[in-house]
């Protein structure tokens, strides 16, 4: 069984830079795709970064150029560099793992997730 845990998350000015951190374990598939979403107060689940074991990444048009989704496949940890941030950047930050359709699009929804971790708190300031 997939276990997530995210740390990482924290409180920073716009403009400033926050590096996600999810450890993965009982993850046995050579092949995988793993993401993060965000969940904010009154706004809709938002699929930010997906990267899959051959290397290739999606991220959210909101999020492009600023944010870098990355993993270390020896200690099996998923990262996200967030860089310039916004306040409406902030929320909830979760990571997951995808068993169908790998896209941003794809972690707005349980039903194609394999697992999601519990979730690390942003918030950016103005």
């Amino acid at each position: 069984q997939v276990q997530l845990v995210e740390s990482g998350g924290g409180s920073v000015q716009a403009g400033g830079s926050l590096r996600l951190s999810c450890a993965a374990s009982g993850y046995t598939h050579s092949s995988y795709c793993m993401g993060w979403f965000r969940q904010a107060p009154e706004k809709e689940r938002e699929g930010v970064a997906t990267i899959e074991s051959d290397g290739s990444t999606e991220y959210a048009d909101s999020v492009k150029g600023r944010f870098t989704v990355s993993i270390d496949n020896t200690k099996k940890v998923l990262y996200l560099q967030m860089d310039s941030l916004k306040p409406e950047d902030s929320g909830m930050y979760y990571c997951a793992a995808v068993f169908r359709f790998c896209t941003v699009v794809a972690l707005n929804y349980d039903d194609y997730l394999d697992a999601r971790g519990q979730g690390t708190l942003v918030t950016v300031s103005s």
